[in-house]
């Protein structure tokens, strides 16, 4: 598991966990988090069971839902024992003990506090849902639970990194058509119309527009660090039939 120092505030606990630690074999070895994965159901209840313990909390405080690429944030309390039902890519919560869970393997999970208003979030920003809105979306959502962007404080968690995420024409066209400054998240490679995109640094821009000051930034690229973290794009280029997911997680105090 690994922490930033940015979220390390009296009021709430975190975690980015790696794929290491848990009790799953060969494609999902070992702390695969993801019910939506093909891995045997006991074994990832009982990955997430050993995600929870180490902070702490029973498997029951976990909350995550059907993570879909969408910019659509959802509001949890006591009387949502169950989200997966709930199609969604942001949390939201203000009750202590819920711990939020984000589930990525490539995508960028994104944690959010404001530890003066106890409000906490957590987002799965992936390129769709991060030019959607679902960063905005997300503290929007903690607004009106009485946050403060100005008190907000973000954490990125391990996500592709820009030298290792490839796109397509088709790809940079949307970001260009949304706004022609968002061409210095893309730089060129030897392949005729292809360009490497540099999803941590865009995060991290929607994140400043919104007003929010404190980001820290884990800086770890799950494509480049296949002992440490599962990712869909290499998968794919390895010929391999599924994935294993990560999960980050946020809990108030």
């Amino acid at each position: 598991m690994f922490r930033l120092d940015a979220l390390n505030q009296q009021a709430v606990c975190h975690g980015f966990f790696s794929r290491k630690g848990g009790v799953s074999n060969g494609l999902y070895g070992s702390l695969n988090c993801g019910l939506g994965s093909k891995d045997n159901k006991e074994s990832v209840d009982a990955n997430r069971e050993e995600a929870m313990r180490q902070l702490g909390l029973p498997l029951t405080a976990l909350r995550t839902c059907f993570q879909h690429h969408s910019a659509d944030a959802l509001l949890v309390d006591d009387n949502m024992n169950n989200t997966m039902s709930l199609k969604a890519d942001g949390l939201v919560t203000a009750t202590r003990g819920i711990a939020l869970g984000i589930l990525t393997a490539d995508c960028g999970p994104v944690l959010f506090a404001d530890p003066i208003a106890k409000v906490i979030g957590a987002a799965h920003a992936g390129w769709r849902g991060a030019l959607s809105g679902i960063l905005e979306n997300t503290v929007r959502k903690m607004c009106e639970c009485g946050a403060s962007p100005l008190n907000i404080i973000a954490g990125l968690g391990p996500m592709i990194g820009p030298k290792s995420y490839e796109v397509g024409p088709e790809f940079r066209k949307a970001f260009l058509d949304n706004s022609p400054k968002n061409s210095r998240f893309f730089s060129s490679t030897s392949r005729s119309g292809y360009h490497l995109f540099d999803l941590p640094s865009y995060i991290q821009h929607r994140i400043e527009l919104i007003g929010i000051k404190i980001i820290g930034s884990l800086g770890k690229d799950t494509y480049q660090d296949g002992e440490n973290f599962f990712s869909y794009r290499r998968a794919c280029h390895q010929n391999e039939t599924d994935y294993g997911r990560l999960l980050s997680t946020i809990v108030l105090r």
